[in-house]
């Protein structure tokens, strides 16, 4: 039995054909955790994931599942919510063998898999980083050219005209906020406008983007553009500017990041920067 289900090409026709039969007619289904312990091998992929509900998530880990199901594994996903402990807890199934692999996409690598990585030196450890990208934490990594992307939304913005941008961060302890940060700062640095740039922080939220733009429309001199880290913020500066009474991009250019599905479903439809989830 064992042979037919798992080599059935080294038993004999007649002998597989009996051994379905028998398999049908009782309803078997090997166990996969016995299978586990004698392979060493859980053919389960872990994805860690910052915020599930952020939709920028979404087109990502229908990529990861796409590319595990084609190669026989399933994916396991765990929200951490930006939260350390969560980290760790999930990274602790990978220790314990009860996956074969970790995607995580925040900026932290568990202490957890960072032992990981010390034990499978000088080979490399099955853990890649998405999204964010730090060449401390020594595991590969699937990113974009955050600097390069920023400063390319900011010379969107100055072909427009606009001297005095607004930019909405992310949280500044992610290596992806930081990149483009330094990108936007760049470019306004070489036409000689770091001065009138104005940093505000938020967290990725809709929310964090209304509480954003209210700081900034309500300066003695608001900007006349803000360029948003992420397209959900992006929607809250949209959303404040409507409250108030400001047209958008009459009264107020606005750049987003992503391109996630819903940037096409505001009014009017977000100019963002895409990138390949």
């Amino acid at each position: 039995v064992s042979r037919v289900l798992s080599h059935p090409d080294v038993v004999s026709p007649d002998t597989r054909v009996r051994v379905l039969k028998a398999v049908e007619r009782l309803g078997y289904a090997p166990n996969s955790v016995a299978k586990n312990l004698r392979t060493l091998k859980s053919c389960k992929l872990l994805v860690t994931v910052p915020d599930i509900s952020n939709p920028f998530f979404a087109l990502i880990l229908q990529g990861i599942e796409e590319a595990a199901q084609k190669n026989g594994y399933a994916v396991l996903v765990g929200d951490t919510r930006h939260d350390e402990m969560r980290e760790e807890r999930y990274a602790q199934m990978l220790k314990q063998k009860e996956a074969d692999g970790l995607i995580f996409l925040g900026h932290r690598l568990p202490r957890v898999a960072a032992s990981v990585v010390q034990e499978s030196a000088p080979f490399c450890a099955p853990i890649v980083n998405g999204c964010e990208f730090s060449a401390e934490l020594g595991v590969p990594s699937v990113h974009i050219d955050n600097a390069k992307a920023a400063s390319e939304a900011m010379d969107h913005l100055y072909g427009l005209g606009h001297r005095e941008i607004g930019v909405v961060t992310g949280p500044l302890l992610s290596p992806l906020s930081r990149d483009r940060l330094a990108g936007a700062r760049a470019l306004a640095r070489g036409r000689g406008l770091e001065q009138d740039l104005v940093v505000m922080q938020g967290d990725f939220s809709i929310r964090s983007g209304a509480a954003a733009a209210e700081a900034l429309l309500q300066r003695a001199s608001p900007p006349t553009a803000v360029f948003c880290f992420n397209d959900e913020m992006a929607m809250g500066v949209i959303a404040e500017a409507r409250r108030r009474g400001i047209q958008v991009p009459r009264d107020l250019s606005v750049v987003g990041f992503d391109d996630i599905r819903f940037a096409e479903c505001v009014d009017p439809a977000l100019t963002t920067i895409a990138q390949p989830m």
